[in-house]
C-alpha cells in the first residue's frame, strides 16, 4: 500500500515523502503530488510505478514531520482556480437521522422530510450493478484551493457564519487527464467544516452553509480503499476532550458506492476539465452538533481513523469581519 505526503522544509523547498511496505523517503526529484499524478497520466501507468521508478532517497519519520509542522496538505494546485472542492451527503447508513433532526420542523405530521426522501432513495439505489447508474445523491460546492486547509493549520469561522462544525469523512482526490478522463490519485482523511446552524435554520440554506473552507489530512492513500473505515471524531476545549465519538465509513457503511458518487459528479463536462484537480467529499454520519455541541474559538478538531497512521488536527479561529462594497465602473 503507497501512502504519499507533502512536506514543506523550513527553508521552502517542497518535496514528496512516499511510504511503502518495504521503505519511507524522499521521491527522487518530486515536489509535489501533483507533478507525480500528471507524469503517471501522462505515461499511461500508475503512480505506484512512476514512484518506483523514481526510486526513494534520505530517512524521514512522517509522525515526526506532522510533529514539527512540515507537513502540506496532501494535494494542491499551483492556480487554486483549478480546484474544486465539492462533496455528496445522506450518503451513509443513519446519516440521515442528524439531518432529518435538523429539518424535522419542516415536515408536518407522518411527512417525510426532503433529506429522509433523499436518504432512502440513495439507500434503495445508490449501489447500482457495476455498469448501471444509480440514484443521484445530494450534491455540493465548497469552494477552490483557496479553501484548502493542511494538517495543523486553522479552520477558520467566517465573521458572518453562525456556526462552524466538523464533519469527518473521506475525501477522493482526482486529476483530469488530457483526454478529459477522471483519474482517482487516492484517497484521504479529511474534515468538511460546515456551518450546521445555518443549515438548520433553512434546508435551502445548505449551499449557503458549505461555502467554508476544508482541512485534509496529511496521508493521500493510493490504491483501493478498505470497505470498512472505522475512526475516532474528537473536539478539545482548553486540552480536554469536550466530545469524542466513533464514526464509520468505506463502502460497507455507505448507502452509495464510491463509484455511483464518482459518477454522478463527473457526469458534468465542467468537471472534465484537462489538468483540473477536484477534492471529493463522501459523506458522514457523525456530527457534534447533533449530539448539542456548539464549537467556539479556542476547541480543536482530531480526526483518525485505520488505514491512514497519521491524524488530521486543526484549531479552530474566528475572522475578523470583511467589509463588501460593490461599486459600478
Amino acid at each position: 500500500m503507497l501512502r504519499l505526503l507533502q512536506h514543506r522544509a523550513p527553508s521552502g523547498e517542497r518535496r514528496v515523502i512516499a511510504v511503502t511496505d518495504a521503505a519511507t523517503g524522499f521521491v527522487r526529484g518530486a515536489t509535489d503530488t501533483l507533478g507525480l499524478a500528471s507524469e503517471a497520466t501522462a505515461r499511461g501507468t500508475t503512480l505506484a510505478e512512476v514512484v518506483a521508478a523514481a526510486g526513494l532517497e534520505g530517512s524521514v519519520d512522517p509522525a515526526e514531520e506532522l510533529a514539527a509542522g512540515r507537513l502540506l496538505a496532501p494535494i494542491d494546485h499551483p492556480d487554486t482556480a483549478h480546484l474544486a472542492l465539492t462533496g455528496t451527503g445522506l450518503t451513509h447508513l443513519g446519516s440521515a437521522e442528524g439531518r432529518d433532526k435538523m429539518h424535522k420542523a419542516a415536515a408536518a405530521g407522518d411527512t417525510l422530510t426532503d433529506s429522509m426522501r433523499m436518504f432512502l432513495e440513495g439507500l434503495e439505489g445508490g449501489k447500482p450493478t457495476p455498469g448501471a447508474v444509480g440514484q443521484q445523491p445530494e450534491w455540493f460546492y465548497k469552494g477552490d484551493g483557496t479553501h484548502v486547509v493542511g494538517p495543523g493549520a486553522p479552520l477558520t469561522i467566517p465573521a458572518f457564519a453562525q456556526d462552524g462544525g466538523e464533519e469527518p469523512e473521506l475525501a477522493g482526490v482526482y486529476l483530469i487527464a488530457p483526454d478529459g478522463t477522471p483519474r482517482r490519485i487516492g484517497f484521504c482523511l479529511a474534515n468538511e467544516f460546515s456551518d450546521h446552524v445555518t443549515e438548520r435554520h433553512n434546508y435551502l440554506w445548505l449551499a449557503h452553509s458549505k461555502l467554508r473552507q476544508a482541512a485534509l489530512g496529511p496521508e493521500l492513500l493510493v490504491g483501493d480503499l478498505p470497505a470498512d473505515v472505522r475512526g475516532t471524531s474528537r473536539i478539545r476545549r482548553d486540552g480536554a476532550v469536550l466530545w469524542e465519538k466513533p464514526f464509520l465509513t468505506g463502502e460497507t457503511n455507505m448507502s452509495h458506492s464510491i463509484a455511483n458518487l464518482e459518477h454522478h459528479h463527473f457526469k458534468y463536462a465542467l468537471f472534465r476539465r484537462a489538468g483540473d484537480v477536484h477534492v471529493h467529499f463522501f459523506g458522514t454520519a457523525t456530527l457534534s452538533f447533533s449530539d448539542g455541541v456548539r464549537t467556539q474559538p479556542g476547541d480543536s478538531f482530531e480526526i483518525e481513523a485505520a488505514p491512514f497512521t497519521l491524524p488530521l488536527r486543526n484549531p479552530l479561529i474566528a475572522a475578523e469581519p470583511e467589509p463588501v462594497a460593490v461599486t459600478s465602473l
